[in-house]
């Protein structure tokens, strides 16, 4: 690649992204058309054929840092814990979906069983990169149906391996089966991973130690880079997934105290990579086989995708999803994978495929990639405009009881607190995912959004002593608070406020008792801080009391400032200096108690010594 190409790419990967962002579309669609427009059979036809393979196999090495900061992310207890997951629901949908292909590649396309049985098992990996990418742009990676999502493409990533090192075993020539397969090699790729493991485990830490040492920060990100590649070297060297290999190496390292800075080092080339990559997967799009065989390979696209989508809908169900979460787990894993690309090459390679077969899918594999971004935002966008079919549990009549709005980590701890008291709620959220993952463990919740007036004169808000607000996002939040004192006035309100601002909010509606939710943690971990450091426990809590009832003041007066910034600025220069003066009369308020108690203490050791 010249450096004028390199120029071109880099000035594409600059646009799409912030046009696609600007156009309400995701930014792997934006890096695949731009690859499309640049590739060789594109509009600029910029780069050839051989220039596109070039940069899809040096940008692959962007999914491996990739699975390297996920592995970091995930500690082995963690790891450990999602066992389940990976090994049930994860080879629960690949040998299902190849199940399902095989059979639709025996019957309907007359395909012998063999290389129909590989192809299916090819095209039931999903893309690791897009996947991955397209649910964190849309805040879903955190959420329960991400996490099963994460579990079924590690699975996917570590069925690879065999199916590379057992690719002859599907092939068929004029006379048999080939048998042959490569059992030493197969055993050299187990001992790889256990020297890997081994190596990360004891050996990498001690390493990175050193470097540090040295204090100089260019060496910390080539060490952390030589991390990566090194393993991706010893993988490759023994024909198994660099991938996975750099998945290994993070999770070793996920204990390292040195892990948060391999993550900073390491995440900007990872995104410019993926970046080229996507726009690489663009460029590598053969429109001409596309125009010869439209029919066919729109077909096999949309059965693809709806084969995949309909087996992960089902086991997404099969775990406790709610239809909508399942639904969105099915799309965004229903696109084949990088990793059919690789399989597609070594069935060829092995007589499993013939040439045309495996371009054609090939092709079906790039189409389907580009189309789970859009049938995430379509799927976003009809289940807004439809209405959804309950719009709140039926809820069981109650009175003289506390109504908790949000049952999330705050709403919880108040729900358990009122049920050791014996004092009846009634716990709505909005989440019904969350709803049913509570009614597991015992929990009586409903399902219903809090900031529509009927879902509250559904929970009898009118007959109840107070009202909990612990709902996480603020406009909700606002929204009910609203609601509430307006057409229930005499219900007092007990609020969670997210930050100051949301506490002016509140303030401003009149609602009086309020806890900003990380302000008493905040304190009470300082207290135990300044324990820690060695003041007294006097000290320690006048200090924390003091600080606690200057914010608190604080908050209170700027609220009655909240429409003058200026005033608010100035008030905020002045607040650090009031509060430096109140911990100074702290001190010479401790000085002398400790001074009047100075001769009781010598007294009481005079006594003592007397007595003896």
């Amino acid at each position: 690649m010249t450096l004028n190409e390199l120029a071109i790419l880099l000035a594409a990967l600059a646009l799409a992204a912030p046009l696609a962002r600007w156009l309400g579309i995701a930014a792997v669609l934006g890096y695949l058309v731009a690859g499309v427009l640049l590739g060789p059979f594109g509009v600029g036809r910029l780069f050839t054929e051989q220039d596109a393979e070039q940069v899809l196999h040096f940008a692959e090495f962007g999914v491996v840092l990739l699975l390297f900061l996920i592995g970091l992310e995930l500690r082995p207890k963690r790891l450990w814990a999602m066992r389940q997951a990976v090994f049930g629901l994860g080879a629960a949908q690949v040998v299902l979906t190849a199940a399902v292909l095989t059979v639709i590649g025996t019957l309907f396309f007359d395909t012998p069983w063999q290389p129909a049985l590989f192809a299916g098992a090819a095209l039931a990996l999903s893309s690791t990169a897009f996947a991955l990418q397209v649910m964190e742009e849309n805040g879903e990676l955190q959420t329960r149906h991400g996490r099963l999502g994460f579990s079924v493409l590690l699975f996917q990533d570590l069925a690879a391996i065999p199916l590379i090192a057992l690719a002859p075993y599907f092939a068929v020539t004029a006379k048999q089966l080939a048998p042959h397969i490569d059992y030493i090699a197969f055993a050299k790729g187990l001992a790889t991973i256990a020297v890997v493991v081994i190596v990360g485990r004891f050996v990498l830490d001690v390493l990175l130690r050193v470097v540090a040492l040295s204090k100089v920060k260019e060496a910390m990100t080539a060490a952390a880079l030589l991390t990566v590649v090194g393993v991706t070297l010893i993988m490759e060297s023994v024909g198994l997934s660099a991938s996975l290999g750099a998945f290994i190496a993070g999770a070793l390292l996920a204990e390292s105290s040195y892990r948060h800075e391999l993550e900073a080092d390491i995440a900007p080339f990872e995104g410019l990579l993926l970046g080229i990559f996507f726009t690489a997967i663009g460029m590598s799009l053969n429109l001409r086989l596309l125009i010869s065989e439209p029919l066919l390979i729109a077909g096999l696209t949309a059965l693809l995708i709806a084969a995949k989508a309909i087996v992960l809908f089902v086991l997404g169900r099969w775990q406790g999803l709610e239809a909508g979460p399942a639904r969105r787990l099915a799309l965004a894993l229903s696109q084949g994978g990088e990793f059919a690309f690789v399989l597609l090459s070594v069935g060829r390679a092995a007589g499993v495929l013939g040439a045309q077969p495996s371009q054609i899918l090939a092709v079906v594999v790039t189409l389907s990639m580009a189309m789970t971004p859009l049938l995430l935002m379509l799927d976003k966008t009809l289940t807004r405009k439809v209405a959804p079919q309950r719009a709140y549990d039926p809820i069981p009549d109650n009175d003289g009881h506390v109504v908790i709005a949000g049952f999330g980590r705050f709403g919880q701890i108040t729900a358990r607190v009122l049920r050791a008291k014996g004092i009846p709620f009634t716990a709505l959220d909005i989440s019904a995912e969350q709803i049913q993952f509570v009614k597991r463990f015992g929990n009586d919740a409903f399902f219903g959004d809090v900031s529509r007036p009927e879902v509250l004169e559904a929970a009898q808000v009118g007959r109840a002593r107070a009202f909990v607000l612990a709902i996480d996002d603020v406009e909700a939040s606002m929204r009910a608070a609203e609601i509430v004192k307006t057409h229930y006035p005499d219900v007092p309100i007990y609020a969670r406020a997210r930050d100051r601002m949301h506490a002016m909010r509140l303030l401003d509606l009149g609602v009086k008792e309020l806890r900003r939710e990380t302000f008493l943690a905040s304190l009470d971990l300082t207290r135990r801080l300044l324990l820690g450091l060695g003041y007294s426990q006097r000290v320690a809590e006048r200090t924390v009391n003091t600080f606690r009832e200057h914010d608190e003041r604080r908050l209170n007066e700027d609220y009655k400032l909240a429409s003058d910034a200026d005033k608010l600025i100035e008030r905020a220069r002045g607040s650090q200096a009031m509060l430096e003066k109140l911990f100074e009369e702290d001190e010479i308020e401790e000085a002398k108690l400790a001074q009047a108690e100075k001769p009781q203490a010598d007294g009481k050791a005079k006594s003592r010594a007397g007595a003896a």
